[in-house]
């Protein structure tokens, strides 16, 4: 077996799980590091696959957001957030390993990059060849109305995400300029007359 298919099968193994462990885990907070792995992994196939850019963007967008992600289930189904930080050390072990397989994955596809393990199938290409350049064209021009769509849809659950949050109707603090202009001085204030007490 090739050492590129050797860390393709370990890779897809840890994504598998960490996939179905997002969904079956009882802890919002372990969810949520599963998922921080999963996301993490797929970035590791995708650079597998010579797709620097597709990599790096799953890590920060997806990683990154993934708290944010957090935070609006927290929000919206009134997690005692106290109670979280009280068992804070209890989730380090599992933070520990999922810290730990990130490190060994990074190892294995940047360390066999560099040392040219892997016996690539991929059609090379040329130097100043991009990346970016290559998903914004196909983004742009064959793939535009998917994008677009994608763009709706979360724009749609953005309008629901905030009015599911919003369960109370708020009350206006405005002034009603009609209102004001009628407002006199004796209305405002009042002054009391109060017997002055002399002490002892």
């Amino acid at each position: 077996m090739e050492f590129k298919t050797f860390v393709f099968y370990f890779l897809s193994v840890i994504l598998v799980f960490a996939g179905l462990r997002v969904i079956t885990a009882r802890n919002p907070v372990h969810a949520a590091l599963y998922l921080v792995l999963a996301f993490f992994t797929a970035s590791g196939v995708w650079m597998l696959l010579q797709a620097e850019f597709l990599a790096i963007a799953l890590v920060l967008v997806y990683v990154g957001a993934v708290m944010v992600l957090f935070l609006f289930v927290v929000m919206m189904l009134d997690i005692n957030v106290d109670r979280i930080r009280e068992g804070f050390w209890s989730y380090l072990p599992l933070g520990a390993i999922i810290g730990l397989l990130m490190a060994a994955e990074m190892g294995l596809v940047l360390g066999g990059n560099y040392l040219g393990l892997f016996e690539s199938s991929v059609a090379q290409t040329s130097a100043d060849f991009s990346n970016v350049q290559a998903v914004g064209r196909l983004m742009f021009t064959e793939y535009v109305y998917p994008f677009e769509l994608a763009s709706v849809i979360l724009l749609v659950g953005i309008v629901a995400a905030v009015a599911l949050t919003q369960r109370e109707k708020r009350k206006n603090k405005a002034v009603d300029p009609s209102q004001q202009v009628f407002v006199k001085a004796k209305d405002r204030y009042r002054v009391l007359q109060m017997p002055a007490e002399k002490r002892d």
